[in-house]
């Protein structure tokens, strides 16, 4: 915990400034503070960052969404947006914004299709989600509630900090981490062969009351599976029935955390 900490003071200080960019806010009373965590590690090619960004763009200018967002008690949540790669590589794509209507909804969406891609590596998620975590909290936003959403093609993870660690803390300062589990767009199948992709993002991953995993599993369902995603997070998770129902359910039902860590092992 103490390396954790030095980990967590070190990305205080770097993303100080990353904070206070174009189209962050003054301090703000929110609804929710959300993270959206993006995966453009070496495995992502430039149209699936592309799709991803649509995605989102899409789901956040959607009138559900909306909806969803002013019928809050403060009518108004606080987002950003972080693409991830390997251990150094973490990149805010458009920093902390209020939504609380359809202008600021489209100028993020409009931002978010705009910047460059810049992370790059390979799967470095500890290193993400603490990354993520500290955005929360040197932040100049308040809200009773925060999410990760976090979003990926695999569950390994290759040096920087340590899965667990990283989840650990965040669930410990009262974060929840919810997971969209990508699959190939492009191909006949994008479930790796040596373990479920789901399962291993629930268990080694996703925590926190109401945590979920959705599955996005083709081009024409990731839009969709984005605005479900993010309808759940902004009414602040979802009775058992009704994520069964939007999430996909585990293939391996009785697969343990070890398990999954050992077939994650053996695969490389």
């Amino acid at each position: 915990m103490r390396r954790m900490a030095s980990v967590l003071a070190a990305l205080v200080v770097l993303i100080g400034g990353l904070i206070a960019g174009p189209g962050a806010r003054a301090a703000a009373d929110v609804d929710l503070e959300l993270v959206l965590l993006a995966d453009a590690s070496r495995s992502i090619d430039d149209g699936e960052i592309r799709l991803q960004r649509q995605g989102y763009a899409a789901a956040i200018t959607h009138r559900d969404i909306l909806v969803a967002i002013v019928s809050g008690y403060r009518r108004r949540i606080a987002v950003t947006y972080v693409e991830w790669g390997q251990a150094d590589s973490q990149d805010v794509v458009v920093p902390w914004t209020v939504i609380d209507g359809k202008a600021s909804a489209a100028a993020f969406a409009a931002a978010l299709m705009a910047a460059p891609r810049r992370a790059e590596g390979p799967n470095a998620i500890g290193s993400a989600l603490a990354f993520a975590q500290a955005l929360i909290e040197t932040n100049a936003i308040t809200s009773p509630r925060q999410v990760i959403d976090f979003s990926g093609d695999s569950a390994y993870s290759f040096g920087g900090v340590a899965v667990a660690a990283a989840r650990a803390a965040a669930l410990s300062a009262g974060t929840v981490i919810n997971g969209l589990a990508i699959l190939c767009r492009d191909c006949e199948s994008g479930r790796p062969v040596d373990y479920d992709l789901e399962a291993a993002f629930a268990q080694l991953i996703t925590g926190g009351p109401g945590s979920f995993v959705i599955t996005a599993d083709g081009n024409a369902r990731f839009a969709a599976a984005v605005r479900r995603k993010l309808k759940l997070e902004i009414a602040g998770g979802a009775p058992s029935h009704v994520i069964a129902s939007e999430a996909r359910q585990s293939r391996s039902a009785g697969l343990g955390p070890n398990e999954i860590a050992a077939a994650l092992r053996a695969s490389r």
